[in-house]
């Protein structure tokens, strides 16, 4: 069982956005077979089956053994792995960009949706084979700008990414993808 998924192909999207699906998925985390995930979620083994075979059909679930059950063959299966990551590419671009200000939200979003890309290529996970424990570093922190010194500090963040662009951006080594994401800090409501 692989860690993450990444699903960038609609059909397998589809098969995994149906609640009950998720629900039989979930079953599915350990190997079992229909009978014994129709039992935990109180339906029947047909229902199960139904969205067994979908979900064996899009790739999110496999077969992993085969049991004789009163004169009856029965399948095991077992989900592909642990979790599953939707790319953004499922959904497309509706309409054209807006705007390609770094410092608008539609180029946030943009550029998350390239680094989510990316890494999905790196890990593997995008259908190109995984490489070797590549070097890569992630740095999340807050901080806090008072609304006067905020121009101060995004000419002092954009000095320092520019020294860097300059002293490490020749044409040997290894080639790197720096992405910087700066973005209002906003509490969630944590539900009940």
């Amino acid at each position: 069982m692989r860690d993450v998924l990444y699903l960038d192909e609609v059909g397998k999207a589809e098969a995994l956005m149906k609640p009950q699906r998720v629900e039989v998925l979930r079953q599915l985390a350990e190997p079992r077979s229909c009978t014994e995930v129709a039992r935990a979620l109180g339906q029947t083994p047909q229902w199960v089956y139904y969205h067994v075979k979908r979900l064996v059909d899009a790739g999110l679930a496999v077969r992993v053994n085969e049991r004789r059950v009163r004169g009856i063959n029965e399948g095991v299966y077992q989900a592909t792995a642990r979790s599953y990551w939707l790319s953004p590419r499922l959904v497309g671009r509706l309409g054209p960009r807006r705007s390609r200000d770094a410092l608008s939200l539609g180029y946030l979003l943009d550029l998350m949706e390239e680094v989510q890309d990316d890494v999905a290529t790196i890990a593997g996970l995008a259908g190109s084979p995984a490489a070797p424990e590549l070097p890569s570093i992630g740095v999340s922190g807050e901080i806090r700008v008072d609304p006067e010194r905020r121009q101060e500090f995004l000419a002092d963040l954009r000095s320092t990414l520019e020294d860097l662009f300059t002293r490490y951006g020749g044409a040997d080594g290894d080639e790197f993808r720096l992405a910087v994401a700066l973005y209002p800090r906003i509490a969630k409501e944590t539900p009940r």
